[in-house]
């Protein structure tokens, strides 16, 4: 049984950089399509980044393009998202899933940013 667990979140000033971590255990990350998604206090869950099985297509939300980048080592069965040039509005509750298929959440990592 696939297991995701995300990891790298903290606080940062704005302008800061994180890089957040998805590791797979039990099975390997065999989807078309794995992203990562943020929920917000009071807002609901969006879409952030998704990434291809290859690594060679990549998607961003509007709101983090140009600013974050998704990647991923299929050797470590680990999928990242760098974010930099961070803003108080990226706040959340960070999570990654395999997209477009049932999968439960993880329990995210929290990213707060804030001077």
């Amino acid at each position: 049984q696939l297991l995701l667990e995300e990891s790298g979140g903290g606080l940062v000033q704005p302008g800061g950089s994180l890089r957040l971590s998805c590791a797979a255990s039990g099975a390997g990350l065999d989807y078309d399509l794995i992203g990562w998604f943020r929920q917000a206090p009071g807002k609901e869950r969006e879409f952030v980044a998704g990434i291809s099985g290859s690594g060679a297509s990549t998607y961003y939300a509007d709101s983090v393009k140009g600013r974050f980048t998704i990647s991923r080592d299929n050797a470590k069965n680990t999928v990242y998202l760098q974010m930099s040039t961070l803003k108080p509005e990226d706040t959340a509750v960070y999570y990654c899933k395999p997209t477009g298929v049932p999968f439960p959440w993880g329990q995210g990592t929290q990213v707060t940013v804030s001077s």
